[in-house]
């Protein structure tokens, strides 16, 4: 099986002008068919399943604007700890269940509690307080933090350099997606208002639960774990083959034991501070916490906008994070070569410019709502810096599993608490404070993903010495062999 794959999957191939459309068309057939089969399952389960996780959190920012603040009387800063309560939930779980998911099968543990969250969403059009609400959406954010970085830890287990951002980003466009669908959805959704007794913003978190859980349900036949445990039924024991001989060329270890030295090894290393200071910047560089541009319409004055055209406009602003996330995973992976850290850089300066702009304020309307919407070219870089942190980590699968889990939750540590200090709902639509601590964050983000870029490339000289010490020393030990020609007298 492995002299198979190692005629199918090559070390590297030379570059056609197609690969840069799409990276298998310079592969062999095999190799080509075997990633059709995995993107057509698992990147599509992935992104449906991101989809509805993030259509559960922007649903609750659409029905805070279209009924449930006034039902609720939720006139203080409710909103702002509704997104905590969910937020701990959030980080208590990701670091255990990334653990976890290097021991026991993804396709059994994360659909379980994508229906566990269904179920929880569901149950939000019961509440009839804000006390409900805080603990409903604390239980919701332990369930959904399986989700995000164990499927990144598994997309980085199936795909090399030249694949993996593109996947890493096609998946995380799912949450923009998610959140126009969102905006439109509620526009729908508001005309069932008084169905059933039930208010508009109710029936939301109904149909979220009649969306989600068929998605949740696939997850058991669709996730392939990865490829050392994978029984998928849509891969034959030749293309697994091909998957562990590809993440062997890419330098990606087998899973180990947890030991005190390995612990150890991680805790001292400075992937896991770089890298999850990275995500932390990234994370909270934009004003990804409130619905900021909902709330400057929503409190508009002239003109007054209708609750569908509150829910509808912003959805722009998902639109360029789309636009703007597909381009840079394709220039990433293709003109770039596999750098990470330029887009990196462009999306935070956008960000400094769209909100530097919105910190001041008096500015002319036209560039007001240019700022909002093209502060989305910001939010798409999750996929870029799990990439990177894929590549950086390759030598230790359990380092790459506590690492992906650590950016995402260190990411949430700080997001549980700074929205209540610079997103505090009663300085909505202007967040001052929130646009200029934003546009600090971006800053450092740009300044440290240029120390990453200089201890990536030292870390890769490093193991290139090592490894030419390596073969120079098992060449010194091979035997010398001597012949000895001899010539009749």
């Amino acid at each position: 099986m492995d002299n198979i794959a190692d005629g199918v999957v090559e070390q590297s191939v030379k570059r056609k002008w197609q690969s840069y459309i799409w990276d298998s068309l310079d592969k062999s057939p095999e190799e080509r068919r075997f990633l059709f089969k995995l993107d057509s399952a698992l990147i599509t389960f992935a992104c449906l399943g991101y989809f509805i996780k993030y259509l559960d959190q922007a649903n609750v920012n659409n029905a805070f604007v279209s009924g449930m603040k006034e039902d609720l009387s939720l006139n203080g800063n409710q909103l702002n700890y509704m997104t905590t309560a969910w937020t701990v939930g959030y980080v208590i779980g990701e670091v255990p269940s990334n653990i976890l998911l290097t021991r026991i099968r993804p396709s059994v543990w994360i659909p379980s509690m994508e229906v566990l969250w269904t179920i929880l969403t569901m149950l939000l059009c019961r509440c009839n307080s804000a006390s409900q609400l805080y603990a409903l959406r604390f239980l919701v954010g332990l369930a959904e933090s399986t989700f995000y970085p164990g499927m990144q830890y598994i997309i980085g287990s199936w795909y090399r350099k030249d694949e993996l951002a593109k996947r890493s980003c096609i998946f995380h466009t799912s949450s923009a997606i998610a959140t126009m669908i969102s905006g439109y959805l509620m526009a729908a959704v508001y005309n069932l208002d008084g169905r059933g007794g039930m208010a508009g913003w109710k029936w939301l978190f109904i149909m979220d639960g009649v969306i989600s859980m068929p998605i949740a349900l696939a997850g058991y036949y669709f996730l392939p774990d990865i490829p050392e445990t994978s029984r998928a039924r849509y891969l034959s024991a030749e293309e697994i083959a091909y998957a562990q001989r590809r993440m062997k060329l890419e330098g990606r270890e087998k899973r180990k034991p947890y030991t005190k030295a390995k612990f150890k090894k991680i805790l001292t290393s400075w992937h896991i501070y770089g890298l999850s200071l990275l995500y932390v910047l990234f994370n909270n560089g934009a004003a990804g916490a409130v619905p900021v541009f909902a709330q400057y319409l929503k409190d508009s004055k002239y003109p007054v906008y209708t609750v569908a055209q509150i829910n509808v406009y912003p959805t722009c602003t998902g639109a360029v994070q789309i636009i703007t996330t597909l381009a840079y995973a394709w220039l990433s992976d293709s003109l770039l070569k596999g750098e990470r850290w330029p887009p990196i850089v462009f999306g935070a300066c956008m960000n400094i410019v769209c909100y530097v702009s919105l910190a001041i304020w008096d500015i002319p309307e036209g560039w007001r709502w240019t700022c909002y919407i093209l502060a989305g070219s910001g939010y798409g870089l999750s996929g870029l810096c799990m990439a990177w942190a894929h590549e950086i980590c390759a030598n230790d699968n359990e380092e790459r599993a506590i690492v992906i889990a650590s950016m995402n939750e260190m990411a949430y540590v700080l997001q549980a608490w700074l929205p209540l200090i610079v997103w505090q709902q009663m300085d909505a639509p202007q967040y001052q404070k929130g646009f200029i601590t934003v546009s600090v964050l971006s800053l450092l983000l740009i300044i440290t993903a240029f120390v990453l870029k200089v201890l990536h490339r030292r870390q890769n000289s490093w193991q290139s010495k090592r490894e030419g010490i390596e073969v120079e020393t098992a060449e010194s030990d091979a035997p010398e062999v001597s012949f000895e020609v001899q010539t009749k007298r």
